[in-house]
């Protein structure tokens, strides 16, 4: 049991990501100059928060191991098996839909934004840059906790949402164009991923979908493709301080709470969605936002 629980597809894909890389940044000679490419210290930069994210991830995995064991073994009224096909796309889909409404929280609410914005710091878009993953995973632990009590065993619950992070390292790419409509219905694909990280208007708050792209047709937050998106933030945070690319955004709402009158305005920095203000206050507020919408 332990053996298989701490099993993670990313471990044995570093391989593969960095055989991607390598295989990008030959392509990117021959495409479009448009194409925003590889910056080394970008790149570098990159490479550093992703390591400190799969250190996060560990830790998150480590911290809800023993209440995740416990609601599966104690408090769930059935397991659901481990070993059949369907199990495992059941699982696939449940982690899938979790994923869309947790992404789409970091998205919509500034103190969730605070933790997810270095992963759209970059104006470069790639595979390297996938790597920008936030170093205070901890609302992960809020979307994971019902699976064990729907009967998922724990060490299925972490290989299915790391499976998910890793196809999505896959998306984060310019030199792969649009797919098969099929494959573009129904699956998040590298066209719908650079809507997701684009910061012009139109593109703004779209595309949350991992593997699946089903989600935002549902629920009305699907944007295809229409140009070559402007990436990174609308507001750059314009250091490359690895620290300050984290947490930032944390300051700044600490600064907007200590300035704004009553609490209503005072929870409104906290948990409305990135770039709300106060309707009589004319000074912009300090995030740094891939959304302009209050």
């Amino acid at each position: 049991m332990l053996a298989e629980l701490w099993r993670e597809p990313v471990l044995y894909a570093l391989p593969v990501f960095a055989l991607s890389i390598v295989i990008e940044v030959w392509l990117l000679r021959d495409h479009d100059e448009q194409v925003t490419g590889y910056l080394a210290r970008d790149s570098g930069i990159s490479f550093i928060i992703g390591f400190g994210g799969l250190v996060a991830m560990a830790i998150l995995k480590l911290a809800t191991l023993a209440l995740f064991v416990f609601l599966w073994e104690c408090v769930a009224l059935w397991h659901i098996p481990a070993n059949t096909w369907w199990s495992w796309l059941l699982l696939m889909v449940t982690v899938d839909f979790a994923y869309y409404w947790d992404h789409r929280f970091t998205h919509r609410v500034r103190l969730g934004w605070a933790g997810h914005q270095v992963h759209h710091s970059s104006e470069y878009l790639n595979v390297g840059n996938a790597l920008r993953l936030k170093w205070n995973p901890w609302f992960e632990a809020v979307v994971w906790t019902p699976l064990p009590l729907l009967g998922f065993a724990p060490w299925t619950i972490y290989f299915a949402f790391i499976f998910n992070l890793v196809y999505q390292f896959f998306t984060h790419t310019e030199i792969i164009g649009r797919l098969p409509r099929p494959i573009e219905y129904l699956l998040n694909t590298p066209s719908h991923h650079r809507v997701h990280h684009g910061r012009d208007p139109e593109y703004l708050d779209k595309n949350y979908g991992g593997i699946l792209i089903i989600w935002d047709r549902l629920f009305g937050t699907y944007q295809e493709e229409l140009h070559r998106p402007s990436y990174g933030l609308t507001k750059p945070v314009g250091t490359h301080n690895v620290l300050k690319l984290q947490y930032h955004e944390y300051g700044n709402i600490i600064r907007d709470v200590r300035g704004a009158r009553g609490w209503r305005n005072k929870l409104g920095y906290i948990f409305a969605p990135p770039g709300w203000q106060p309707k009589d206050l004319r000074a912009p507020a300090t995030v740094t936002t891939t959304s302009a919408k209050g």
